[in-house]
């Protein structure tokens, strides 16, 4: 009775040992990483980038399967006017107020990852955004290139409804009568995360 014991022990320690062998974590490089970002009004757009503070991807079979990431919403910067501009500022500035992300009460957006998919050569992933105190579930293909301790995952781009987050300025889903002041609900989005073992 005794010997079989042990070796169920030692056949579950072994199993354990083979898992955690088996999945690799990949801690992303914050210096390289960023979400891209686009937002839409009738008579143009604007585009730029938040960095990523920090985070990590879990990887078995050189596919990731997990991660969890925290977005510096400090960081949110405009790319499609000139960095030294006075408008530059003031749309930087809004971003980051209450009308938009307030930034100052939540400084920090982050994604946590709840389950992936192979999807021919691109990988389905699917997982929690939380801004603002509110998370929603969102999904976006990916590509994964796994080359020794590099691992580099670059987003599709993808579309959120800003107004489940509670974004809600100049937003039809909150504001009847904008006429052509208004601002779309979809932000266009994409991250690209380089990682290292």
């Amino acid at each position: 009775m005794k010997t079989i014991l042990e070796r169920t022990v030692i056949a579950l320690f072994l199993f354990s040992s083979f898992l955690t062998v088996a999945q690799v974590q990949f801690n992303a490089d914050t210096e390289t990483s960023v979400l891209n970002w686009k937002g839409f009004k009738p008579t143009g757009d604007h585009y730029g980038t938040v960095k990523v503070k920090n985070g990590f991807f879990t990887v078995k079979d050189k596919q990731v399967v997990s991660g969890e990431f925290e977005i510096d919403m400090t960081s949110i910067v405009d790319l499609d006017m000139d960095a030294d501009s006075e408008y530059n500022a003031k749309l930087v500035n809004h971003l980051k107020s209450e009308d938009f992300f307030s930034v100052e009460k939540y400084p920090v957006a982050s994604f946590k990852i709840s389950k992936t998919e192979i999807k021919g050569d691109k990988t389905l992933i699917t997982g929690d955004l939380s801004i603002k105190g509110k998370s929603h579930s969102i999904s976006f293909l990916a590509s994964v290139k796994n080359e020794g301790e590099n691992l580099h995952v670059k987003s599709e781009t993808f579309k959120i409804d800003r107004s489940k987050w509670d974004v809600k300025y100049q937003s039809k889903s909150f504001f009847a009568d904008l006429g052509d002041k208004f601002i779309y609900d979809d932000i266009e989005l994409s991250f690209e995360v380089t990682a290292k073992q």
